[in-house]
């Protein structure tokens, strides 16, 4: 046993020492600002809070979510900036409006974020689940309210095994009533995603909403207020198949938080030793159990890696806070990966192979949808050529070619496009001068384009079919295709 470690141990006559404030007692352990806390056994988890890195980190991340819910309250040139219309098929995100035939950029997000998803996991575990999980977020959100109203964990506990009084009653109906509105508030923004947000709050107070909004909003927010408020750990433990899929994941390279068992076992308290004894050997581990104690999950992490940890590090917080006060280095608790307890040195995470390929497929998704938003217009031209006949030979010599011009208004406002041609000397055409297109639509008319025979010097002749926007004319489209003559001799 080291000196140093003899030394909290053995009672050496130094009043000043940290041991001379100590003896087996808890009350004494609680003097220095350390708390001896039951094991969670069993029920409702109660998780104490407690202030520190990560525990700021989740809190940041929640006031992230929570704006995130703001959203459709964004106006954007007067519509709502964010507005998934499933109704007309359109998709609004700030001026940007995206129709079905773009939906592969959708499908490129979703791959960037699932990708994401698989990368962070094989790097430092289930973050998602410790930080950003709407689960995780809402059920913080509620056992906070909850310790508002009802106070500390050890309060709570007692609180629910008291008989029903007015004061108990009166505190769940507070506590409930509260809990409901945030459910039912997380339902309507959910909504109103789908529909213009204020409209739906006008439509609230004069019963127009539809079946189907009253459907979705009340089911929504009784799923928020029972998995959030009353189900809680259990919804991660039980329900959630990301829980039981992240072994497929996570390698022995993932960091993950980790109980350091060399330097904390064998665990025990600290006690004052009689002049003349042989101090106990024992770690860094004083088993005041503030581990499990914070853990939203209830999982003592001293026990190794388990199915309920959701790696959120609440638990290092805990665990730090404890060894500064007792004067130990911070890190019995740490995010660390089995190689590194096993002494294999680390690689760096650019060199990991899973990371490689997660990290390439990611980068192919994020360039494709850079790709795509630099390139989207707000005007799609599609011009689909007559195939019977291909061309006409009309009786004054001039060929003439047949075009169905299909335009899609991808702006919010209603557009009036105008088409022109141009090609080889001669030609001309015949189309509808303007074609009015509701926002979000798709406009379809006729081109007739006709080119004197004498002009055409090969069999394929190149043709440019411009759609201009009038109430806009920076909005523009070329579609390049091809004018059929018969064949050159």
């Amino acid at each position: 046993m080291s000196d140093s470690k003899k030394e909290l141990y053995r009672d050496n006559g130094q009043t000043g020492s940290l041991l001379d404030q100590m003896d087996t007692s808890n009350k004494n352990l609680e003097s220095i600002g350390v708390e001896i806390l039951p094991v969670h056994t069993g029920g409702t988890v109660h998780a104490k809070r407690i202030k520190g890195t990560f525990r700021t980190v989740k809190w940041v991340i929640a006031f992230a979510w929570l704006a995130f819910f703001l959203a459709p309250y964004l106006r954007w040139d007067g519509h709502q900036a964010l507005l998934f219309d499933l109704g007309n098929r359109q998709f609004h995100i700030f001026g940007l409006t995206i129709l079905p035939q773009d939906i592969w950029i959708l499908a490129l997000i979703l791959l960037f974020f699932s990708l994401l998803l698989a990368a962070s996991t094989a790097i430092a575990g289930r973050l998602w689940c410790g930080y950003a999980c709407f689960q995780t977020v809402w059920t913080d959100v509620f056992t906070w309210i909850e310790e508002k109203i009802e106070g500390q964990p050890n309060k709570r506990i007692k609180l629910e095994d008291a008989p029903m009084s007015m004061s108990k009653f009166i505190m769940k109906l507070k506590k409930h009533t509260i809990w409901g509105l945030i459910g039912f508030m997380t339902a309507f923004s959910f909504v109103a995603f789908f529909t213009d947000a204020l409209d739906l709050w006008v439509r609230l107070f004069r019963f127009e909403w539809s079946s189907t909004e009253t459907i979705v909003i009340v089911s929504l927010g009784a799923a928020s207020y029972f998995f959030a408020g009353i189900l809680r750990e259990q919804t991660c433990i039980g329900f959630c198949p990301y829980a039981r899929i992240q072994g497929a994941m996570i390698d022995t390279q993932t960091i993950l938080p980790t109980y350091d068992v060399d330097r904390g076992e064998p665990r025990g308290r600290m006690k004052r030793v009689k002049p003349g004894e042989e101090a106990p050997d024992l770690g860094d581990c004083i088993d005041c159990n503030l581990c499990v104690a914070v853990c939203p999950t209830g999982v003592d992490i001293r026990l190794g890696q388990q199915f309920g940890c959701i790696t959120c590090g609440i638990c290092i917080d805990a665990c730090d806070s404890v060894m500064e006060k007792i004067k130990k280095p911070k890190g019995l608790i740490r995010y660390a990966s089995l190689s590194e307890f096993a002494g294999e040195k680390l690689p760096p995470v650019y060199k990991r192979p899973r990371v490689i390929v997660y990290a390439g497929i990611m980068l192919f998704a994020a360039i494709g949808l850079l790709y795509g938003l630099m390139t989207m217009s707000p005007i799609d031209v599609k011009a689909l050529h007559e195939r019977s006949p291909l061309y006409v030979q009309m009786s004054d010599g001039n060929i003439q070619n047949k075009w169905t011009i299909k335009v899609v208004n991808k702006t919010n406002e209603i557009m009036r496009a105008e088409i022109t041609v141009q090609g080889p000397e001669g030609l001309t055409f015949i189309a509808d001068k303007v074609i009015t297109i509701p926002s979000g639509n798709v406009g379809a008319t006729t081109l007739l384009v006709k080119i004197p025979k004498k002009n055409l010097t090969q069999t394929n002749t190149p043709v440019v079919i411009r759609v201009i926007n009038i109430n806009n004319p920076t909005i523009s489209d070329d579609y390049k295709s091809m004018f059929i003559g018969p064949r050159i001799k």
